[in-house]
């Protein structure tokens, strides 16, 4: 995983209303959860904003008054009506204790189901792990060049050294799914009915699984 760094200055004061008054200010109330205790302290809204907005998923380099610390976003609160950032838990990581973390997952090559006209289906988009800090990769590869119409891949199909996957293992993660212009004729052959533009085009299709 990648490492971004981010300033912090801790607080000397705690509480409702200091919290109140540092978000006034444009920053954010934040907590570290550490291997010597907890520290609270507090973080530009603006530079940690671009940070949780990211797609991808970081280690946190932290800097408290000049005190470092390596740390991954445990939780981030947000106001129920504007999003506007709350407040933020930080876990504090060693090298020699595993973590959990949620990693984006991403495809590769082209599914002979799309190609024959099918849909691709993105069913989760990130997927929980657990792992050294070591062995965290910035984000779950799937290659789905092989999935037909009809066919999925699965949690318990995913095999990466180091990781464990804690999400339940007959969890679809993608699937391919019968379109109007595709048929499925065997096991082994896939054909499309209507012409070939039109396979062409629904080839391109990609259907983003819905809202949870």
């Amino acid at each position: 995983m990648k490492t971004i760094a981010l300033s912090a200055i801790k607080r000397t004061e705690v509480g409702s209303v200091n919290a109140n008054q540092i978000r006034k200010e444009g920053n954010i109330p934040c907590n570290i959860y550490g291997v010597n205790g907890n520290t609270n302290f507090y973080v530009n809204e603006i530079i940690f904003n671009k940070i949780i907005n990211s797609p991808e998923v970081y280690f946190v380099d932290l800097d408290i008054d000049g005190k470092k610390h390596k740390a991954i976003i445990k939780e981030v609160q947000f106001h129920p009506v504007t999003d506007k950032t709350l407040h933020v838990d930080f876990l504090e990581v060693s090298k020699e204790k595993p973590v959990n973390v949620t990693l984006p997952v991403k495809t590769i090559g082209t599914s002979k189901g799309i190609l024959a006209g099918g849909k691709l289906r993105m069913v989760t988009r990130r997927l929980k792990v657990r792992g050294l800090v070591e062995d965290l990769p910035e984000f779950i590869e799937i290659d789905i060049t092989n999935i037909k119409i009809g066919q999925s891949f699965k949690v318990g199909d995913l095999n990466i050294k180091g990781l464990t996957f804690l999400d339940a293992a007959n969890a679809v993660v993608v699937a391919v799914k019968m379109s109007r212009v595709a048929t499925v004729v065997d096991d082994d052959e896939e054909v499309v009915e209507d012409s070939a533009e039109q396979g062409a085009e629904a080839s391109a299709e990609v259907e983003a699984a819905p809202a949870e």
